[in-house]
């Protein structure tokens, strides 16, 4: 007898072990039709499988959260039947849900292109409707290597020498084909529906390795509902418009070339907002309590070594031997990824006593990581970045109350820059880690009780933590509803042990602090980047590069435009000054694309009568105000917030 829990708390009894769907079925036709898979004991599985033991289940619709990932999956698996079916040859490899969508990497001689897109969606189509049943297996590596040989497969077949052997594998079937995959998926093809996408095509390597053959991998995007589809398209184009990189080249903001890959070139306005985000940020910290450090960009391996950095990151740092003709320093250097090491020797620096504790060390600081040439994207992912970076040196008493106070601080800040949709997960411990499973015991419980103090719900991001600690991981959502994780906190038991930092207690013996290592941005570059895409370049005016623009109407007005641009800075208003021989309406229009927040135009009467006409940013209203007036105007509303 299999006992089944249902969500509603009734039980239900079967003779034999029941599938999800015979549960489903029990229940009523109406939700065996809708049924998609089943959740048993909080795991995913397909409908078809036998589940042997008392569980607690969930049937999972196409209104579940489980039932998005679902449809991804499937849209993979029948993108590669599509393409396989079209062209007999090409070889699968893999294909997985994203966050997004999904993509298949195939291996084939000719590229594929956009204009095949129509052609396999049709075929993509013809698999639904064909509404193909889909099958679990497990077969063992003999068999499973074999069938692959057999079909010209080259790319599965060397993957199932991967796994260990003795291992069964799981395999799905659609009608005649099928793929090797972990599962779950739907019960047939007809259950994904037609509301799906092809979006783009790239090119990528077997096993992401530049030294293997080379794939195409095709990307798609899929929703339960038509309309589901049609949102998600909008905010494709929507957020096409608002890119960082063509904004960026449009406001003269930065640029990035061939010879510094991976670094930015920041213009004169790009900087000046690069800078009014950094004041604001030194302001916010400073009134917090923080003591700002400046630390070497360049630091001995053997330091990444006891940190235990280098282990973990040393393929993603920049790393050389100084060139000594009399090999008088044979020493192997690195530029940080990081900061916390070097904060920690600061620390280290004197004595310390529990009464200079918590310690909030903070620092702009320049770190670099040799990521992927393809993963870079504009100044969103980039090997030269700057990290907003601090770390509360603490005793295990004050977790709760420096977590409570740093969140407090970070949900200002992020009010401050217009979000105020935020979203935490809990990631816990990774697989690859340092201290023993007692040390994270206790991180993550501390950690755990530093969240509900803060009043913060969090989502489980299981693995997810980082090697020295658990963290949470603050995730904004912008204008047109995208997600940005920027913001982290992380309790670390770990470094302070291996770098060998204490302080002494109360009882007169030494102690080791606890280090709490946290960030609100995330990155300069990054976070720049995400509010030039939330704004569309409209920033609020206390942050915009240029907030006014002064522009003659005649010549005439010259000399008080310059007078006026003067008394702008000296009110610590970042202004430009347009005396160029065009129509006033020619340099509205110019300065409204630039997205300058206000104009002034300045023609005889307003220099006779020491005043300005005022227009801002996507009104069409223009009003007159005395110089003094319009100056105090400006300069109140171009006020930090929070300053």
């Amino acid at each position: 007898m299999v006992s089944i829990s249902l969500p509603d708390g009734s039980v239900k009894q079967f003779a034999s072990a029941p599938t999800g769907l015979e549960v489903a079925q029990s229940i009523g036709a109406g939700l065996a039709k809708a049924a998609l898979a089943v959740k048993v004991d909080g795991e995913l599985r397909d409908l078809s499988r036998a589940i042997e033991r008392d569980a607690r289940i969930e049937i999972v619709t196409a209104r579940s959260p489980e039932a998005l990932p679902l449809l991804r999956h499937d849209a993979a698996h029948v993108l590669a039947e599509a393409v396989q079916e079209i062209w007999p040859g090409v070889q699968i490899t893999f294909g997985p849900a994203t966050e997004d969508g999904f993509y298949y990497d195939f291996h084939r001689a000719e590229p594929f292109s956009p204009d095949d897109f129509a052609t396999i969606e049709a075929k993509m189509r013809e698999i639904v409707d064909r509404d193909e049943k889909i099958e679990r297996e497990t077969w063992d590596h003999a068999r499973m290597k074999a069938h692959f040989r057999a079909h010209g497969e080259t790319f599965k077949a060397e993957w199932v020498d991967s796994i260990p052997a003795g291992e069964e594998i799981s395999v799905y079937r659609q009608g005649s084909w099928l793929d090797m995959c972990t599962g779950p998926h739907l019960p047939s093809t007809g259950k994904l529906g037609k509301h799906f996408k092809l979006m783009k095509v790239s090119g990528t390597y077997w096993r992401g390795d530049a030294k293997n053959a080379q794939l195409q991998r095709i990307y798609g995007t899929v929703f339960p509902t038509k309309e589901g589809l049609e949102a998600h398209l909008r905010q494709i184009e929507e957020a096409e418009k608002r890119d960082h990189r063509r904004i960026g080249r449009e406001m003269e903001l930065f640029h990035i070339q061939e010879e510094a890959v991976g670094s930015v070139f920041w213009h004169p306005k790009g900087w000046a907002l690069y800078r009014a985000l950094e004041r604001y940020m030194r302001t916010r910290l400073e009134r917090d309590g923080y003591v700002e450090v400046k630390t070497p960009q360049v630091l001995d391996r053997v330091l990444w070594e006891r940190s235990g950095h280098w282990d973990k990151y040393k393929d993603a740092m920049f790393a050389a031997r100084p060139r000594n003709e009399n090999a008088e320093e044979d020493r192997l250097y690195a530029l940080k990824p990081m900061n916390c090491p070097g904060h920690v020797q600061v620390f280290r620096q004197g004595l310390k006593s529990y009464r200079d504790l918590p310690l909030r060390v903070a620092e702009f600081g320049a770190c670099h990581r040799f990521e992927p040439s393809g993963a870079l994207h504009g100044i969103m992912r980039v090997r030269a970045f700057t990290q907003d970076d601090a770390h509360i040196f603490c005793t295990e008493d004050q977790i709760t109350a420096e977590s409570v106070k740093f969140c407090t601080l970070l949900r200002s800040v992020y009010a401050d820059m217009g979000f105020s949709d935020i979203r935490i997960k809990f990631s816990d411990r990774p697989e690859q880690r340092a201290g023993d499973d007692a040390i994270w015991d206790k991180a993550e419980s501390a950690l755990e009780a530093a969240a509900a103090a803060a009043g913060l719900e969090t989502i489980r991001n299981p693995g997810e933590g980082a090697f020295y600690g658990p963290k949470l991981e603050f995730v904004l959502r912008d204008a047109i509803g995208r997600d940005w994780q920027c913001g982290t906190l992380q309790v670390d038991f770990v470094l302070p042990e291996r770098l060998d930092a204490s302080y002494v207690g109360e009882d007169g013996q030494k102690h080791r602090p606890v280090m709490l290592h946290r960030a609100i941005l995330g990155s300069f570059e990054r976070f720049i980047g995400i509010l030039v895409e939330n704004y569309a370049g409209r920033f609020p005016l206390w942050m915009a590069p240029t907030q006014v623009v002064v522009a003659t109407i005649v010549s005439d007005a010259d000399a008080y435009a310059r007078e006026v641009a003067g008394a702008l800075a000296a009110a610590g208003i970042r202004a430009e000054i347009d005396l160029r021989n065009e129509k006033i309406g020619y340099k509205v229009r110019e300065h409204t694309l630039a997205k300058t927040p206000w104009l002034w135009a300045l023609g005889r009467r307003e220099a006779e009568q020491r005043t300005v006409a005022i227009r801002r940013l996507g009104s069409e209203e223009q009003r007159v105000l005395a110089l003094d007036d319009a100056i105090a105007t400006l300069a109140r509303e171009a006020m930090v917030p929070n300053a």
